[in-house]
């Protein structure tokens, strides 16, 4: 028996009952579980997404250099236009408009409350460039 029984990513934000939808909507998901402060969702592919109430967030700053990028969410999809329309018609916004140089294609975005995303045709294997 494993002894670590599911992993999430938590994304603070300061309503998280609106960003789980974005999300949920964005993945097909559904929600696995909600508190006061806390929504879980688990999109139709099995990736987990909780987000905790910070009533102090701030959205991310990225792409600004002097605040480089820690942490972001890759999505793998087959058609990038597609899903830029589901992000742009759920609330998300594009980051970069130029396609990146390389192997694979990605575009990145920010959901509704800043934190950024990107959207990849295949998996990325090199290291971050820039």
């Amino acid at each position: 028996m494993p002894l670590v029984k599911a992993g999430y990513v938590v994304l603070d934000c300061a309503e998280p009952e609106k960003l789980a939808v974005f999300y949920k909507e964005l993945l097909e998901g559904e929600q696995t579980e909600a508190t006061a402060n806390r929504v879980e969702i688990q999109g139709a592919d099995g990736t987990r997404l909780a987000f905790r109430r910070d009533m102090n967030a701030t959205p991310p700053s990225w792409p600004r250099p002097e605040n480089s990028l820690q942490a972001h969410i890759d999505f793998v999809v087959d058609d990038l236009d597609a899903v830029e329309r589901r992000i742009v018609g759920l609330g998300g916004r594009p980051l970069e408009a130029k396609e990146a140089p390389g192997p694979y294609e990605e575009r990145g975005y920010a959901d509704p409350s800043g934190h950024s995303f990107t959207l990849r045709r295949v998996t990325a294997s090199a290291p971050k460039q820039g």
